[in-house]
């Protein structure tokens, strides 16, 4: 294993055209990622085809022969995929975030076969949607909320809503965190929505408006009411034809029987 890592470390390269290209990669901190590499890239005579973590650390090297060697660092965290060049990294941390690079050694050089730039990001903390205020009046209703996370970011905005549609009136509709985070506050249809996600999770908290706009649910409940209404009385109606063309039915089969 040593005496594969030496030679490597002594071939003086110049590097060699490839069809690599960096690829962003986002991985939440404790799960694997696949480091693909396509076998059609590889050229068919090398004497070492290697995966590195920031240029210079060797995580596997395969021979010619497809022979995998691991390096000390990462034994146990590394798992070959099938009879390919592509590799699965276990468990990643914080500090497996940066770049990793799939080279094949040659003779004349080196070549970049793939290229991914992980990060691995912790998962989003839950978060809250708070109305702090509520004015109602005879034509709308006005509400400030507040969506708020557990690490301690938070937007607030204002809402106006009349008997058919509320809209965002004032305040923040989204905020970005420093580690990439994005928070937001939004309308969907009779809800309220407070949203929290980064590119590996998310949560979020919802309130009806119905349930602090008075006039906003008076609507929907006449509305309700009406649907509800039109129907018992569709069926009432057809439930008393139904009657009435029974007892005329009976009528006429006794005075039919009587005739007879």
């Amino acid at each position: 294993m040593r005496s594969v890592f030496v030679i490597l470390g002594l071939l003086v390269y110049t590097e060699a055209p490839g069809s690599s290209a960096l690829t962003p990669v986002f991985v939440q901190k404790g799960k694997d990622v696949l480091l693909e590499a396509m076998v059609a890239d590889v050229p068919k005579t090398f004497i070492v085809f290697q995966w590195r973590f920031n240029k210079s650390i060797a995580l596997v090297s395969f021979s010619p022969g497809g022979e995998l060697t691991v390096s000390e660092a990462y034994t146990r965290r590394v798992e070959s995929i099938g009879k390919t060049y592509s590799v699965k990294l276990k468990n990643l941390q914080d500090s497996d975030s940066g770049v990793y690079t799939a080279r094949v050694i040659k003779t004349q050089g080196e070549q970049t076969v793939a290229e991914y730039n992980v990060t691995v990001q912790d998962p989003v903390a839950p978060v809250e949607l708070t109305v702090n205020s509520v004015s109602n009046s005879s034509d709308s209703c006005n509400l400030t909320v507040t969506c708020s996370t557990q690490d301690s970011h938070h937007i607030s905005s204002t809402l106006t809503c009349d008997t058919k549609t509320c809209s965002q009136e004032g305040g923040e509709r989204s905020k970005v965190t420093t580690s990439g985070a994005s928070l937001l506050v939004y309308l969907v249809n009779d809800s309220i929505i407070c949203n929290y996600s980064n590119q590996v999770s998310w949560t979020k908290d919802s309130k009806m408006i119905g349930e602090f706009c008075r006039r906003h649910a008076g609507s929907e409940n006449l509305s309700a009411g009406f649907s509800l209404c039109l129907v018992r009385t569709v069926m009432f109606s057809v439930g008393l034809i139904v009657m009435v063309s029974a007892v005329i039915g009976v009528h006429l089969m006794d005075r039919f029987n009587k005739q007879k």
